[in-house]
């Protein structure tokens, strides 16, 4: 598969825990990614997804397992694992996999064929695969913490009880001598404790991160860039302002990176309103949290007050209602809540994300450090069929290939219009969309000005959403504008055609 697709929908799964339930699914014999069967690949595609991202490929760390296991962490999860997975055994835990301890595939994934096969798979069936690229850090263990000390921030015992935070560090023990690594961290939250923090003012560093991601390139069809905005340069120096010596590089590593792998797709992780930066250094596709953030917790105005931004940048962000990173949606949202940003959030432009068990309604929030499926969970029958009948809805052309327009909704009688948020798709073939979404608990209308329309022709909206027709005039339409009411987070995706 080559070339970037517009507006596309990624698939993450958890590539360990999905390769326990593909296993248990055929007679619990064990798998690795080239060796499951083509009906469990057609099974995953079947939603129509145009990238599918196996998280969690590479090589996990048994000393960040055991830092894990010995931090204050593991006993709250440990206690949740209990409930979660009674009779959890020890090799059920494998460790995080953003702590990485090389970039090799793990052998509960596979061997380089293993993942060669796999997208080869996604590919015969016209999906890409998107891998992980995890630029901060590494795990405690990997290969550079003995043969490239240079390229972490480590200090010595003094170094060491200096620091503002000793939290921050781990030992490591080198004969009789022990020193102290930094652990990699987001400046605003604490350490993780199973990572090593790498120095990105280290030109050797640069050119060997670089030399890995070109190297896993040759594997996938995109790269999913864990928090990216981390070494941009003027971040990265503030957040290790101290320990980062010599002058601050010239060019930014990301431009580098962009240069070294020309045809595949990076998708960055991104805060901080970073988006736009990381765009100009070549990223496809950023994160798009401030969306998401919104949806749950904000009015519609200012959901609509975001996507007031120029379409060409939005055709660049990654939508979501949930990741591994973020809670279920189905929970976090509630089940009438979700049907409205479900059906905003997969018809807006950009990239869609579709987390493992999102389309089926799943509830339990599973560790990634778990390496297999949790079964006790029923999937929910009504969002199994809503997100088949959306899925089926947006794989239309005009949702891919469309122009798309927000849309203006003006009050009818009492200010309720405020909670709706319309735009159009289209026109491909002579065929136009309208999506409106009623982000409110309440009933709420207003007027849609249909100015795209000829006002000397009546029109049919097929209501493809809820299964429903309406017809109206062309000169109302044009004039005063449709006129919509919705109850409370309910949507509309009207397929407009001349009646």
């Amino acid at each position: 598969m080559t070339g970037l697709k517009e507006n596309p929908r990624l698939y993450e799964i958890n590539t360990v825990q999905w390769l326990s339930g593909v296993s248990r699914n055929n007679g619990n014999r064990p798998l690795t990614l080239g060796t499951v069967p083509d009906e469990e690949w057609d099974r995953l595609l079947e939603p129509g997804f145009d990238y599918v991202w196996l998280m969690g490929v590479w090589k996990r760390s048994r000393e960040g397992v055991r830092i894990f296991r010995q931090g204050p962490e593991w006993p709250p999860f440990k206690q949740y694992l209990d409930r979660l997975l009674p009779g959890w055994k020890e090799d059920d835990v494998s460790g995080s996999p953003y702590s990485i301890a090389a970039y090799e595939p793990d052998p509960l994934a596979g061997t380089w064929e293993d993942l060669r096969k796999a997208r080869e798979r996604l590919n015969r069936r016209g999906a890409g695969l998107v891998l992980d690229f995890v630029p901060n850090h590494t795990a405690p263990d990997h290969p550079w913490v003995s043969e490239h000390p240079d390229y972490y921030f480590i200090t010595d015992r003094a170094g060491y009880e200096k620091s503002k935070d000793p939290s921050f560090y781990s030992p490591i023990k080198t004969g009789d001598k022990t020193s102290y690594i930094a652990r990699g961290k987001d400046p605003n939250f604490p350490a993780w404790s199973d990572t090593a923090q790498l120095n990105y003012f280290n030109p050797a560093l640069r050119k060997a991160m670089v030399s890995e991601l070109r190297k896993i390139a040759g594997y996938a069809d995109g790269l999913r860039c864990d928090m990216a905005m981390l070494v941009i340069n003027d971040i990265f120096a503030r957040a290790w302002r101290g320990l980062a010596s010599g002058d601050m590089p010239s060019g930014e590593f990301w431009e580098q990176a962009r240069a070294a792998v020309p045809g595949a797709v990076l998708i960055g992780e991104a805060y901080w309103n970073t988006e736009w930066r990381l765009m100009e250094m070549g990223f496809d596709f950023l994160y798009d949290k401030t969306l998401y953030d919104r949806l749950r917790r904000s009015s519609a105005q200012e959901t609509k007050l975001h996507l007031s931004a120029d379409t060409g940048y939005q055709k660049r962000l990654v939508r979501f209602l949930e990741n591994h990173d973020e809670p279920r949606s189905l929970p976090a949202f509630g089940p009438e809540r979700l049907r409205a940003a479900a059906a905003l959030f997969s018809t807006l432009p950009g990239m869609k994300l579709f987390f493992h068990g999102q389309l089926e309604g799943k509830k339990i929030k599973v560790p990634v450090q778990l390496s297999r499926e949790v079964v006790a969970e029923k999937t929910e029958k009504n969002i199994q069929e809503f997100y088949a009948r959306l899925l089926s809805i947006t794989a239309q052309e005009v949702f891919r290939k469309g122009r798309w327009r927000l849309k203006d909704v003006f009050p009818f009688s009492d200010g309720s219009h405020q909670n709706l948020i319309a735009y159009t798709w289209g026109p491909l073939t002579g065929r136009l969309k309208l999506v409106v979404a009623n982000l409110d608990g309440g009933r709420s209308q207003g007027k849609i000005p249909m100015t795209e329309l000829d006002a000397g022709r009546d029109y049919l909206f097929n209501d493809e959403l809820n299964k429903r027709q309406y017809e109206r005039k062309g000169a109302e339409l044009a004039g005063s504008g449709l006129h919509v009411i919705l109850d409370g987070y309910q949507a509309h995706i009207f397929d407009i055609a001349p009646a």
